[in-house]
């Protein structure tokens, strides 16, 4: 423990003259009278102590045990390359002197234990919560002696791109009162901690990648924004209490702010964690928290060679009902197999494998663009005598001096499918012409833009989906691509991103059971006409445009399709990196291309029949189709709320 102390020449009242107007001068010798009590200088901690020192605070108690690592960069205040291993409460402690060097700040550099709470403590007039999120005895210790020392507390949790406040008050309920923490265990007490902090939980549903929740190791995705505006509203809040000037609510009173949601919302909850409506989110709560619990295996071992990194990003390549065709053998580093597979013995929607290819070209582009990044060129050989069902592909990687990185490298894991409805915005002139220019020299777009183009493309994808949803072919593949009660999936196609309102995936769900339930609802509960209402008709009126890339000259080997996969990728990349969306449209394709080489596809004689009028449809609408070698809507709208993610790179690759 230790007193720092520097007086050089500075004036208190010109350095803090600027908060005179909200503050009155005699509230500003106030402030500078208080003393503040801070634990944890870390993600919200240090930002605490700046904020308020800028307030005219004039001295502090800060706690904190920990040193400054490259992890805390993202949102520490004090955290800097210069900063690296060095004392959280020392850094802190001189940035705030260099703020105000009249401060009193007594440190305790060993953080704050039952035997030191009576000193860090003393004299104190208002503590202010930075403890880790994870830190439960700790923050139980502190805040039980503030209850019993009359001392106001205020806690701000950065949650999401937010921040939820709750004050406790002398006289008033205290922190274990409204949390209920005691005698649970630490699984019970995150939960019970967590949705007290946020009862309406605003920050839950723009989580994009839950595998960053690794509660096992007490780790937890946070954003800057987030401490910001933690240490915005606990200073407010310490102001009105410091003054004893405007309304202050404490404990079951509570207050989040999401600045993401633009929303705001003041919660009450009487009896705190014993509430009825709490008890009821709690029990939801818990079953959430498991699902989160069970995934959180030990953090795979991060991609250490060049191939891994360049393979770890390209990964994240497109594939039919995210069926990933391929798995990687790193031979050294500067060779890679590819040992592809395509679908086509199970999956109607393969036809002759093409899907596959075009998936496996996507990887080879998203290869070529990842080992950009390491000033490498990738160089690709097909391997002879191999057949098109199981193709292997050498990656070779050379170095080149004149290689750029790529700039769509930041977009290969951020690219998706979007099944939801778009803005009707059209697309600009400088939009359409990037991506006609992503796709190269030996490929066209034809675009079907405008309401009465966007109608037709939407009622022929209307009249598609009654063959997908009729045909039990298309059964047998739907009800292997999906993962129920999903928000993510690594090898198939979440429910939530399927594009449904819940109330029809549960009847979805129900009529998945069995093809009997499909045909019963489709013959007597009208059972395809809400689905293809929600993914077909209404998407397809709701986008900007309808697209399809056209090859100049119509493929036919394997390499042909790998060379539009490519084409296909960089299309699709330059559209996430233009904040545009992109649900594929190919059905009607591989429908058409069933039709144009008299292939049968399904015993359904009516499938078969209406596949015939699809693909005359198809072919008015777009013309000479054998060329076509995507299709799609594009538009823009927000990111999808779920998706399919994909297997780990351990998975991917043979040993």
């Amino acid at each position: 423990m230790e007193t720092m102390s520097t007086i050089t020449d500075f004036d208190y009242q010109l350095a803090f003259s600027r908060n005179i107007g909200w503050l009155t001068k005699i509230e500003q010798a106030i402030l500078k009278s208080k003393r503040i009590a801070i634990a944890g200088m870390g993600g919200v901690g240090g930002n605490h102590l700046l904020t308020l020192t800028r307030l005219g605070i004039g001295a502090f108690h800060i706690a904190d045990f920990d040193i400054f690592e490259p992890a805390n960069f993202n949102r520490q205040a004090g955290a800097s390359i210069s900063h690296l291993g060095r004392s959280k409460v020392e850094v802190l402690a001189e940035t705030a002197r260099d703020i105000n060097p009249e401060l009193e700040i007594k440190i305790f550099p060993e953080g704050v234990h039952p035997h030191n709470l009576s000193d860090f403590f003393t004299g104190v007039d208002l503590y202010v919560d930075g403890l880790d999120f994870f830190a439960f005895d700790a923050r139980r210790t502190v805040f039980a002696y503030c209850a019993k020392e009359g001392i106001p507390a205020v806690t701000a949790a950065p949650l999401g791109m937010g921040a939820a406040l709750l004050n406790f008050l002398p006289g008033k309920m205290t922190f274990e009162e409204y949390f209920q923490l005691e005698g649970q265990s630490e699984d019970e007490q995150i939960i019970r901690f967590l949705l007290g902090l946020s009862p309406r939980m605003l920050q839950s549903s723009y989580l994009v990648d839950p595998t960053a929740v690794k509660l096992a190791k007490h780790i937890g995705p946070s954003t800057p924004m987030a401490c910001e505006l933690c240490a915005g509203v606990a200073a407010t809040e310490a102001l009105k209490i410091l003054l004893n000037r405007g309304p202050v609510k404490s404990a079951p009173w509570g207050l989040q702010f999401d600045a993401y949601r633009n929303k705001m919302a003041t919660t009450w909850r009487p009896g705190g964690n014993r509430n009825p409506l709490q008890k009821l989110a709690l029990t939801i709560a818990r079953k959430q928290f498991m699902s989160v619990k069970n995934s959180d295996e030990p953090t795979e071992k991060p991609p250490q060679t060049i191939p891994e990194q360049i393979l770890e990003a390209a990964r994240w390549a497109p594939s039919g009902d995210n069926t990933q065709p391929w798995r990687f053998e790193i031979i050294d580093d500067k060779h890679i197999v590819i040992h592809g597979h395509d679908t086509r013995d199970w999956c109607v929607y393969d036809l002759e494998g093409r899907a596959s290819q075009l998936a496996i070209g996507a990887l080879l582009e998203s290869i070529a663009i990842a080992a950009s990044q390491f000033g490498l060129a990738a160089d690709f050989q097909l391997r002879p005598d191999r057949p098109d069902t199981h193709p292997i592909i050498d990656v070779f990687l050379r170095q080149d001096k004149n290689l750029r990185p790529d700039p769509l490298f930041p977009y290969l894991p951020l690219r998706s499918v979007n099944r939801r409805p778009f803005k009707t915005r059209p697309l600009t002139a400088k939009e359409k012409k990037a991506l006609e220019q992503s796709v190269g020299a030996h490929y066209q777009i034809l675009w079907l833009e405008g309401w009465q183009k966007r109608m037709q493309a939407a009622k022929l994808m209307f009249d598609n989906a009654k063959l997908r949803l009729t045909m039990p072919e298309a059964y047998e593949v739907h009800k292997q691509v999906i993962e129920w009660n999903a928000r993510f999936s690594e090898d198939k196609i979440p429910d939530q991103a399927v594009g449904l309102d819940p109330l029809t995936l549960k009847l979805m769900r129900w009529a998945m059971q069995s093809w009997k339930r499909i045909e019963f609802m489709n013959r007597w509960l009208a059972g395809t006409l809400a689905p293809r209402m929600q993914l077909d008709l209404l998407p397809g009126i709701f986008c900007a445009a309808h697209f399809a890339i056209v090859a100049d000259e119509q493929p036919e080997a394997i390499e042909d399709y790998f060379h539009a996969g490519r084409a296909l990728q960089r299309f699709w990349l330059t559209a996430t990196s233009l904040g545009l969306q992109l649900q594929p449209e190919m059905t009607p394709v591989i429908f058409s291309g069933y039709v144009q080489k008299k292939l049968h596809f399904t015993d359904c004689e009516a499938v078969q029949s209406g596949a015939e009028r699809l693909a005359k449809g198809f072919s008015k609408l777009y013309g000479d189709t054998a060329s076509i070698v995507f299709a799609g809507r594009i538009g823009q709208a927000h990111h999808p709320f779920s998706r399919s993610i994909r297997l780990p790179l351990s998975t991917l690759t043979r040993k």
